[in-house]
């Protein structure tokens, strides 16, 4: 099974597909190119870089690909008191005595740093489908868990500028 995507994630991959296919492919090539066109290939360094860019570019297509063809549809719409896809929920952390903010988001543009969890990760598992004050129970393997409280939820609008996480 793939990842957990929405269909606004897979036609963002398509459109990167695509502009890495008739944009980067191309300047990718012409790079190659030019760079050959230098003189001996041992040992040049402009000509190794080319050609080290031009695969990853076809690398990261292949994978992109990979992806949409094994990812899993799902709804990303949800009950406006409950927590769901692209909410945005703020979160009382017992053990901690803090509060935390996090957006919940797909596997595919998941950044804890930013504040952005997957529905996939132990915490976004837990927290979907619950309510603002319900006590949540994060699971993260057999030997610690610890308990949550959900302060606020926000329906926040999927940002059409965010850019998917590169694997």
């Amino acid at each position: 099974m793939g990842h957990q995507l929405t269909k606004q994630d897979i036609q963002k991959m398509e459109e990167e597909i695509e502009y890495r296919k008739l944009v980067v492919r191309r300047e990718a090539l012409e790079d190659v190119k030019t760079a050959r066109a230098h003189g001996d290939l041992s040992e040049n360094f402009e000509y190794k870089a080319a050609k080290q860019y031009k695969n990853q570019n076809e690398s990261r297509i292949r994978y992109l690909e990979r992806m949409i063809k094994s990812a899993q549809i799902i709804d990303d719409s949800s009950a406006e008191d409950e927590v769901g896809l692209h909410n945005t929920v703020t979160v009382y952390i017992e053990e901690d005595d803090a509060e935390e903010t996090y957006r919940i988001v797909t596997t595919a543009r998941g950044n804890s740093l930013k504040g952005m969890i997957s529905i996939e990760s132990p915490l976004g598992k837990a927290l979907m489908g619950h309510k603002v004050g319900d006590r949540v129970l994060i699971e993260v393997n057999a030997n610690y868990s610890y308990y949550v409280v959900i302060r606020s939820i926000e329906n926040t609008p999927d940002d059409d500028t965010e850019v998917l996480r590169k694997f």
